[in-house]
């Protein structure tokens, strides 16, 4: 009887499948062959577990290189499976509130794991190695990871990630292209004697600058604060979860690149060349920025005191 049991289960199974190739013209016997010579999945070809292992080429001979390059791989593969999230929240037919709400708790988990990890980065590498090595790597910088560029294009409004102390003078209705030139992080990135565009700068805007505008263009009218004010603005705990992204991604994100910066970047000349020429000490405090993805969400004196101990509150 059990094998029975079995027999008619595995031809309702093939019944069902038969009408999905036949649907598509196609014949399942030949997809059926085909399973007798498939090897088995395994774990490390799934993942492409040999090709993720070698994709570390330090420039140097210093060890700890290696877990600078490991760290900012990790760090990439996060704003991929946030950027999963964000899509499928902006792009979908308005969904329900609470699949909505789960997106950013998720989106939330991730920047707490990202936080978290930071200590790799502060207290993972000697002090000494990080500062010879840093430079083998110019101008290369962390500053010029495009993926987190498009998490803040999904968050918000274009003209909430330009300079605040600019935003009154530009027009919110203007094309993409044209508030693009305001972002924020540019002024990130220029030379502090003449304000000129360094070349890390130069190269990071060669690579995305047309990809950013692009996808500005896509989002605009669905972008997260747009889902949010046209489909769930009387939700207080989804109003609470996009505060708590809002504080993660732009006060406690940069609160941690600043605590590194500070601990491996020498009070000297180098600790501009050692940050690809960034000039991190203006741009990283979140107090100097005021990026907020949601200021509809926030009160004036909480905009105006931006990152002076607001984070207790959401965590």
């Amino acid at each position: 009887m059990k094998k029975k049991k079995l027999n008619d289960d595995i031809q309702t199974l093939l019944d069902k499948l038969e009408e999905k190739y036949e649907a598509m013209g196609q014949d399942l016997s030949g997809y059926l062959d085909g399973l007798l010579y498939s090897d088995y999945l395994t774990y490390w070809d799934y993942i492409h577990l040999d090709t993720l292992l070698s994709l570390q080429s330090p420039r140097t001979a210093f060890p700890d290189e290696k877990i600078f390059i490991l760290y900012h791989q990790v760090t990439e593969l996060y704003f991929r499976m946030i950027l999963n999230e964000m899509e499928q929240a902006v792009f979908s037919d308005p969904i329900d509130q609470s699949i909505f709400r789960k997106r950013i708790r998720r989106i939330n988990r991730y920047l707490d794991h990202l936080i978290d990890s930071f200590e790799v980065m502060v207290d993972g590498m000697d002090q000494e190695q990080f500062l010879a090595f840093r430079m083998a790597l110019l101008p290369a910088s962390g500053f010029q990871s495009g993926q987190y560029r498009m998490i803040e294009i999904y968050a918000t409004d274009f003209i909430n990630l330009t300079s605040h102390t600019s935003r009154d003078k530009i027009n919110k209705n203007d094309p993409i292209a044209d508030i693009y030139q305001h972002l924020y992080w540019k002024s990130g990135a220029t030379e502090l004697a003449t304000g000129e565009k360094t070349l890390t700068l130069r190269q990071f805007e060669e690579k995305y600058k047309k990809q950013f505008i692009e996808l500005g263009d896509k989002v605009k009218e669905k972008n997260l604060l747009r889902r949010f004010l046209t489909h769930y603005s009387n939700s207080e705990k989804i109003a609470s979860e996009l505060k708590k992204f809002d504080l993660k991604a732009n006060v406690d994100w940069p609160l941690q690149h600043l605590k590194s910066a500070v601990k491996y970047l020498q009070k000297d000349p180098n600790d501009i060349k050692a940050s690809g020429g960034t000039n991190w000490q203006k741009y990283l405090p979140p107090r100097n920025q005021r990026i907020t993805f949601f200021p509809q969400l926030w009160t004036d004196t909480d905009l105006n005191d931006w990152g002076k101990g607001l984070r207790k509150n959401f965590h």
